[in-house]
């Protein structure tokens, strides 16, 4: 559509184009991951060349993540006072040590891990779950960090991922001031030169939309060095077309302590984002102009917004345009206003309290993995609903529905959470209904729009 415009129809070719191949490279690369499991022979290894077929070897039973003879000291890693010890169960990748939780869920994890630690060094994890019948239980998982060298990283090694983020950065700083460019331009059709030589007029939407995905993601980061899990600075994803980029993410390399700590870096970067997004919308919003509504406008049209498209846009709308603003009129957005609205979609987005989300990350938190894991089935069909009144999240209907449900539990997955942060969880909760939920009519008539 960027190429041939809204008008023309899109080559046969182009159009179908993606459905063929895409299932043929996913296909290779199936194939690929398959041989790299499964190396076939070569002639550098005699003994798998030009050789009879061997009969197939009895399976062997799986190997227990502890030797037998270590089963004692497992045991003695459990004091009957804090967690009394009914069984031990061997999987192929961890044991599972059930019984009675006779302290708190806190100091028995606590004192638990640190008398494993004390018998096995960093040979495991230890995480603390619940069970299908709400008892806890305590599994012992083979540390992946432990199989890896001590020895620091070379200097070029430790320099590449920062270097990688700072050359993603650049890139997205440069294809945000190409749409900013088109966003700014009278006709919304800026030819390549153009925006090549015109950047600066970019840049307003450009810097306000990187300052809010950026603040975003540091909200996340520093909250997580703050409980000191190791995590990676943030990568933006560049896009040559509208918005300019798909967001940013940053990626844990180390488990999450306990349910505290997700909670807390999960929450820290919709509210940095958030909160860096109110005073742009306002400024952007104040620089826009009112317009009237076109007979046929789109569901998100930046040049003729419905200010009652959501409960917080037009209270927003309201106090930055005061009385100009009535119930017959729209808003031609100015870069940074759009930059803010989409800021404000990100927000709710990342609220959504599903799976890998920044909300199923909350209400796990808050409620637990199997509940909150009911909380996102709920809440998918919840906008399904909301996408039969409002076309505009038919996309986000379609994506939480291909999003796994549940997220990676904490490794103290019992804890629970206290009343201040449950207050909180609760409030940000009530922040997506009114950034997500279109203005009722009392609401717009309360305002005056």
């Amino acid at each position: 559509m960027a190429v041939y415009g809204q008008d023309r129809p899109l080559p046969i070719a182009l159009a179908i184009g993606p459905f063929v191949v895409c299932p043929v490279l996913y296909w290779l690369l199936i194939q690929w991951g398959r041989r790299g499991m499964s190396p076939a022979p070569t002639a550098t290894n005699p003994a798998t060349v030009n050789s009879t077929p061997e009969p197939t070897p009895e399976p062997t039973p799986p190997v227990r993540p502890i030797e037998p003879a270590e089963e004692a000291q497992l045991r003695d890693c459990f004091p009957w006072s804090t967690f009394y010890i009914h069984n031990i169960e061997y999987r192929p990748q961890a044991v599972i040590c059930r019984g009675q939780l006779r302290t708190s869920p806190t100091d028995a994890y606590e004192k638990i891990r640190q008398n494993i630690e004390n018998q096995f060094g960093d040979r495991f994890l230890v995480l603390l779950q619940e069970g299908l019948n709400s008892k806890p239980f305590f599994a012992l998982v083979p540390n992946p960090q432990a199989r890896k060298a001590k020895a620091e990283r070379p200097d070029r090694q430790r320099l590449a991922r920062p270097l990688l983020a700072v050359g993603l950065a650049v890139a997205t700083l440069f294809t945000t001031a190409v749409v900013g460019v088109q966003l700014a331009s009278s006709n919304g059709n800026a030819t390549p030169s153009a925006t090549i030589t015109q950047l600066s007029a970019g840049l307003p939407y450009a810097i306000a939309l990187l300052t809010i995905l950026g603040i975003h993601e540091m909200g996340h980061y520093l909250t997580a060095k703050f409980h000191k899990i190791l995590v990676t600075l943030p990568y933006f994803i560049p896009i040559p077309f509208f918005p300019g980029t798909f967001g940013a993410f940053i990626q844990m390399r180390s488990p999450v302590p306990n349910r505290k700590a997700l909670f807390d870096v999960s929450i820290a970067g919709p509210v940095a984002g958030f909160v860096a997004t109110i005073p742009l919308l306002i400024w952007g919003l104040a620089h826009s102009q009112v317009v009237a509504p076109p007979e046929r406008a789109g569901t998100l049209d930046p040049d003729a917004l419905n200010p009652g498209y959501s409960i917080l846009l037009a209270v927003l709308s309201k106090l930055a345009l005061g009385a100009q603003l009535t119930a017959d009129r729209a808003i031609d957005l100015h870069p940074v206003a759009i930059a803010g609205f989409l800021g404000l979609v990100v927000t709710a987005l990342n609220l959504m309290p599903v799976g890998q989300l920044d909300g199923g990350h909350i209400v796990h938190a808050m409620f637990g993995q199997r509940t909150g894991a009911a909380i996102g089935q709920i809440a998918r069909f919840l906008v399904l609903g909301l996408a039969l009144v409002q076309p505009g999240f038919w996309l986000w209907a379609i994506i939480l529905f291909f999003m796994p449900i549940a997220d990676e539990p904490a490794l103290n997955d019992v804890t629970e959470l206290d009343n201040k942060r449950d207050i909180i969880g609760l409030l940000i909760l009530a922040l997506l209904v009114l950034i997500i939920l279109p203005a009722p009519r009392f609401v717009l008539n309360l305002l005056q729009i």
